[in-house]
């Protein structure tokens, strides 16, 4: 037997009952296609909330876009009823193909999820012909209704950094939880308030059995946590890298310095182009090239940059003991040796460690750092070049739990 036209329709738009298609439309000029979907007749109408007997109230005409068929746009149009119920009141009945407040079918919504995890808006936009706001539209449902299934969690480790929106020091708070590798949450921007206010009223994770806290030594991120957790200079660890970021720093402050000193008294300077060699670990592997063995002989002369160069190197030795007393006392030779050096931006950086030793020995007692949250921050700069940046923050922070959250997108739940 063969299948009518509205057959094949209630099959490819998924309709199932009490619903059917009644008619299609088409229009050959547009090349759209209708079709026309109602409520089978003699079905008693019952209320969407509780399922009691309803009377019908009125209609309202809706349509919805779903994904193009035989080189046609389709397009769902129904008259849906509003019924009244005694407890209710006036209440619309659902539809099976669309979620509510939405003027997409699932399908066609899900299609496009699927391709925003690949492509920018832009491009997805040009090729479902939709609006960037359409699609944006699409995306932050989406994220709002992840949001909304994501279930209550315990984290062991978090980590808290800050990643720019725009210039101008303009930044968001990212929270990770490392042990799922997944973002929490994104705060508006990276004060201590801001953070507070977020513990406080925290619902999707429970820290009761928090180990870690993982950070920058920023004084806002750590003066929130203190104020929210009994225990918090054992629980917050300071980022190996960070630390390591601000020997790099004072070290290549030295070179420039003695450098145009050199370049002052007219003396042929032996710290020319060698700047990126003095800030390179020398643990990678590609070490043994000849330029770096002509850079060890360098660092042997009678150099404030050597000595610099030297800190900075013992510094990066020193994380990982396995015995806290150990490191201790090498970290506090270390920081004796570094009060001795005579070098002022390497001794301004000696006792910004001295301050935050406390989350230094928690870092090496844990094993944790922050090398997971900056792999999520390229992840995000990734993100904000292929949309050649954000100036809205709630879509930035849409488009990073999007993709970053670990969230369960779907129109209709997969998990």
């Amino acid at each position: 037997m063969s299948e009518s036209l509205e057959e094949f329709y209630t099959n490819l738009l998924g309709i199932t009952e009490p619903w059917e298609v009644t008619s299609i439309k088409r229009d050959s000029k547009s090349k759209e296609v209708t079709a026309i979907v109602a409520l089978k007749q003699d079905l008693p109408f019952l209320c969407p909330l509780c399922g009691s007997p309803a009377k019908l109230h009125d209609h309202r005409s809706r349509r919805w876009r779903h994904l193009d068929s035989c080189n046609h746009k389709t397009i769902v149009e129904a008259d849906i009823p509003r019924v009244v119920c005694a407890e209710h009141g006036v209440k619309q009945l659902t539809v099976t193909w669309a979620l509510k407040g939405s003027r997409f079918t699932a399908e066609f919504e899900s299609t496009v999820l699927l391709w925003l995890e690949r492509d920018p808006i832009s491009t997805v936009a040009e090729n479902f012909r939709l609006s960037w706001d359409e699609v944006d539209g699409i995306m932050s449902r989406a994220v709002a209704r992840g949001l909304t299934r994501r279930k209550k969690t315990a984290p062991k480790n978090i980590g808290i950094d800050e990643t720019s929106i725009q210039k101008h020091h303009q930044y968001v708070t990212v929270i990770l939880d490392k042990d799922t590798d997944s973002i929490i949450d994104i705060l508006d921007d990276r004060k201590a308030i801001t953070l507070n206010t977020w513990f406080k009223t925290q619902e999707k994770s429970d820290f009761n059995s928090l180990e870690s806290i993982t950070m920058d030594m920023w004084d806002p991120f750590i003066n929130a946590v203190k104020k929210n957790f009994k225990d918090a200079e054992n629980l917050i660890a300071f980022d190996r890298f960070h630390v390591s970021q601000h020997f790099c720093k004072a070290l290549d402050k030295v070179r420039s310095e003695e450098h145009r000193a050199f370049q002052a008294s007219n003396d042929q300077s032996p710290l020319t182009r060698s700047k990126y060699q003095w800030l390179t670990n020398s643990q990678r592997t590609n070490n043994r090239a000849t330029r770096r063995k002509e850079f060890m002989q360098l660092t042997r002369l009678n150099l404030k940059t050597a000595r610099a160069w030297q800190i900075k190197e013992a510094a990066n030795t020193l994380w990982n003991y396995s015995y806290l007393g150990a490191a201790e006392r090498n970290w506090r030779h270390l920081l004796g040796w570094i009060s001795r050096c005579r070098l002022k931006q390497v001794i301004a950086v000696g006792k910004m460690v001295r301050h935050y030793f406390w989350g230094i020995l928690n870092a090496i007692q844990f094993k944790v750092n922050n090398s997971m949250l900056e792999a999520k921050n390229a992840c995000i700069q990734r993100i904000k070049k292929i949309a050649c940046g954000f100036r809205n923050k709630n879509r930035f922070k849409n488009a990073i739990l999007f993709h970053l959250g670990g969230l369960d997108l779907q129109p209709f739940a997969t998990r």
